[in-house]
């Protein structure tokens, strides 16, 4: 997604623990002929949130779009689940988000355009053993996005969700690399495949433009026809 919507124009902010990873991102787009920045920090953490969002501001002014990915996925059942494990897959979804955008939806009010897009998932539509808690900070999510629209309607900010089904991304590579499970999404599949991230990035950049503001408190599904079965 930051790498489409720098290739669209727009001057990125990126944001996460892992600088080296950023970096790298970064360097790519600068090379494209993009610009970019680093801001390191944990967005489940309020100190962290609020630094982030003062450098953010100080370098590029206030951003008018926000994308909220964070996210971890512990798969076990419900009664497997420490207390500190199960809120932490809330944090890193739902609380991140709240975080974010009290931080910066101050900057976009008053500009007559905003783009909020929260990643939620296949999982607040559907779910499957195992995902007590990603299901639920997903669903979770999906409710702040509804909610959140509607009191940002009028400031022409519109908050909507992607929710992706199966894609070829870091948290899904358990799964990919299992045999057997990978057949069984396979088979889910209406369309066949692993979606692409790049994929989710022209659909971010569609939903980040000044075509889309008729568009908000929705969830736009991208799983192959998984959840149309």
């Amino acid at each position: 997604m930051a790498i489409a919507l720098s290739a669209s124009g727009a001057k990125v902010a990126l944001v996460a623990r892992d600088v080296q990873r950023l970096e790298a991102v970064r360097d790519s787009i600068r090379a494209a002929g993009g610009i970019a920045e680093v801001f390191s920090g944990d967005v489940t953490n309020e100190a962290d949130v609020a630094a982030i969002a003062a450098g953010v501001s100080e370098k590029f002014g206030h951003p008018q779009v926000l994308i909220n990915n964070a996210g971890i996925n512990i798969r076990k059942n419900l009664v497997d689940f420490t207390l500190d494990e199960f809120r932490s897959v809330l944090d890193a979804s739902l609380i991140s988000t709240f975080l974010m955008c009290r931080a910066f939806v101050p900057g976009m009010k008053g500009t007559g355009y905003g783009r909020i897009l929260n990643m939620t998932s296949i999982m607040s539509h559907i779910s499957l053993p195992g995902r007590t808690a990603y299901s639920s900070a997903k669903t979770s999510l999906l409710g702040l996005t509804r909610a959140l629209s509607q009191e940002l309607a009028l400031d022409g900010i519109t908050v909507n969700g992607i929710s992706p089904g199966p894609f070829g991304t870091e948290m899904n590579y358990p799964v990919m690399q299992n045999p057997e499970a990978n057949a069984l999404f396979l088979a889910s599949l209406p369309v066949g495949r692993w979606g692409e991230v790049k994929e989710i990035g022209a659909l971010a950049c569609y939903l980040c433009s000044e075509y889309s503001g008729f568009i908000t408190g929705t969830d736009i599904l991208i799983d192959g026809g998984w959840t149309a079965k």
